[in-house]
C-alpha cells in the first residue's frame, strides 16, 4: 500500500513539529494557570508519558513488525473486536485532527486575517495538506527536513531576541508550594505527548527500524527540552499574567523591539509556525487516511484522501461553537481523552499480545 521508506531521523524529525506546533500555542497559559511560576517544570514530568508511549510502540513493533496499530489490533484481539478497536482508532484521529485544524484556523483569523471566513482558512490548509498526504510519508518527511531545523534556528532566535525584557525573578520562589503545583500543569500537556502514538503508524516503513526507538526517545526529549525553555521564557517575560493571555507564547514576542529597527517580526514567526502546523496536520492526515485504508482492506489509500479531507472540515467545524469553548475543552476534557486512547488501549494491546505469544510458546514447548 505505502511503497515509500523512510530513516528513523527522519521519523523524529516528523514527530517534533506534529507535538511542538500547536502546544507551544495554548499549553503555555493552561500550564501556568496550575503551576505558576513552575510551569517550566511541567513538560519534564509530562514527557513522562510520551517516553512510556514510544516504548510500548516499539514493544508492538517488535513484535509485529510489517504492520501498523489497525493492523495489529486484529491480530490481537481478533477479527471482530480488533475491526472495532481499529474504529475507536480512526474516529479518535478524525476527532483529534479537526481539533487541530480548528485550532489553526482560530489563530489565523482572531490574530491576522480577522475577515477571512473561517471555513476557507480551513479548508485551504486541508487542501495543501492533501497534496502531501497523496505523495506519501517520504514527501512528507523530506518537508518536515526542510522545515524544522529553521522552525527550531527561529524559536532560539526569538529567546535570544526577548533576553533583553525578561526578568529573572519571575521564576522565584521555586518549587514554593512543593512538586504538586508543576504536576497538577504536567496534566494538560501530557495529552500532547501521548500523541507519539502515531509513530506507530510510521515504524514499519522506517528502513533502519533498530533505530526506532533511539530516535523517538530523542524526539520526545527534544520537545520536552523546547516547551521547557518556551515556558521559561514567557514566564520570565510575562510572569504572573501569564495565563491571563490566550497565546502567551505569541503575545511574549510581540515585545521584541531592538533599537527600535527591529519590530513586529510576529509575521515571521507566524509564517513559520503555519509551515510546522501544516507538517503536524500532514502526519495526522496521513495516519488516519493510511489507517482507514487498511480497515477498509483497500488496495490504495490515495483513493480516499480527498473524501477524508471534507470529514476533515465537517469535523474542524463541529469540534466546537468557537473559541472559547474549544480552549476549554482542551484544558480540562481533552488530556485524559486523548491519554486514555493513546495510553490505555495499546497498553492492554501489548498486555495481550505478549501474553498470547508467552502461551504459544508455551504450547509449542509442551508439544515438543
Amino acid at each position: 500500500m505505502e511503497k515509500g521508506k523512510i530513516s528513523a531521523a527522519q521519523m523524529g524529525i516528523m514527530m517534533y513539529p506534529t507535538i511542538i506546533a500547536t502546544a507551544i500555542l495554548i499549553v503555555p497559559a493552561i500550564t501556568a494557570r496550575h503551576a505558576k511560576q513552575d510551569m517550566w517544570l511541567s513538560p519534564f514530568w509530562a514527557s513522562l508519558i510520551g517516553f512510556l508511549i514510544v516504548y510500548i510502540a516499539i514493544q508492538l513493533h517488535q513484535l509485529y513488525p510489517q504492520k501498523t496499530l489497525i493492523e495489529y489490533s486484529e491480530e490481537i484481539f481478533g477479527k471482530f473486536l480488533g475491526k472495532v478497536v481499529g474504529l475507536v482508532f480512526l474516529f479518535f484521529y478524525l476527532h483529534t485532527s479537526g481539533i487541530i485544524i480548528r485550532e489553526y484556523g482560530e489563530f489565523v483569523v482572531g490574530n491576522f486575517l480577522l475577515h477571512t471566513p473561517l471555513v476557507f482558512v480551513m479548508g485551504s490548509m486541508i487542501l495543501v495538506c492533501s497534496f502531501a498526504v497523496r505523495s506519501g510519508v517520504e514527501v512528507i518527511a523530506r518537508l518536515a527536513e526542510i522545515i524544522v531545523p529553521v522552525v527550531i534556528i527561529l524559536i532560539l532566535a526569538n529567546i535570544a531576541l526577548l533576553i533583553p525584557d525578561m526578568e529573572v525573578e519571575n521564576i522565584f520562589p521555586i518549587m514554593g508550594k512543593g512538586i504538586m503545583p508543576s504536576l497538577r500543569g504536567a496534566i494538560i500537556p501530557q495529552g500532547w505527548f501521548a500523541e507519539f502514538l502515531l509513530i506507530a503508524f510510521l515504524l514499519p516503513y522506517v528502513a533502519d527500524h533498530h533505530k526506532g526507538k533511539k530516535w523517538g526517545m530523542i524526539s520526545v526529549t527534544t520537545v520536552m527540552l523546547t516547551l521547557s525553555f518556551i515556558n521559561i521564557a514567557v514566564l520570565f517575560v510575562l510572569g504572573g499574567i501569564t495565563s491571563r493571555f490566550i497565546y502567551p507564547a505569541f503575545s511574549a514576542v510581540r515585545y521584541i523591539s531592538i533599537a527600535d529597527f527591529l519590530e513586529h517580526i510576529e509575521a515571521v514567526v507566524m509564517s513559520l509556525w503555519v509551515a510546522g502546523v501544516f507538517v503536524k496536520i500532514a502526519v495526522f492526515y496521513y495516519a488516519l487516511v493510511l489507517g482507514t485504508a487498511q480497515w477498509l482492506n483497500l488496495s490504495d489509500y490515495r483513493l480516499i484522501v480527498f473524501p477524508i479531507g471534507f470529514l476533515l472540515l465537517l469535523f474542524a467545524v463541529w469540534s466546537a461553537s468557537d473559541l472559547v469553548e474549544l480552549t476549554h475543552f482542551l484544558g480540562h476534557t481533552s488530556p485524559f481523552y486523548r491519554i486514555s486512547i493513546q495510553l490505555g488501549i495499546p497498553l492492554i494491546l501489548l498486555f495481550v499480545a505478549k501474553w498470547r505469544k508467552r502461551a504459544s510458546h508455551q504450547k509449542v514447548t509442551q508439544q515438543g
